[in-house]
């Protein structure tokens, strides 16, 4: 059993936390499927509103499923969650993705 199918188990089984959505959100992602990615990290930062490397796979996600203008949104957000936590390199990766997404070329 993969590690996608061992967390989405886990999910089934009652274990739904902000940790678990991201793992699987971020999975999708890295395996190219936005898709699947997108509902689990809009589920991680419900849980977790102040989740910056949430906020920036869920604007990673939306870009590659061509939902550009709710990605930028997820980036802004993002932003400024890292901003107010202190995390620069986080808001600092969602300004070159949102830069990137404003071109054309995420």
């Amino acid at each position: 059993m993969g590690m996608r199918a061992k967390l989405e188990a886990m999910l089934d089984g009652g274990q739904d936390t902000a940790l678990l959505r991201f793992s699987l959100g971020e999975l999708c992602v890295k395996d190219g499927d936005a898709p699947a990615a997108i509902p689990h990290l809009q589920q991680a930062v419900a849980q977790d509103p102040q989740y910056s490397a949430a906020w920036k796979f869920l604007g990673r996600a939306l870009a590659d499923a061509g939902r550009d203008e709710e990605a930028g949104q997820a980036f802004d957000q993002g932003i400024a969650v890292a901003e107010a936590r202190g995390d620069h390199q986080a808001a600092k990766e969602m300004r070159v993705f949102a830069r990137r997404l404003a071109r054309g070329n995420a």
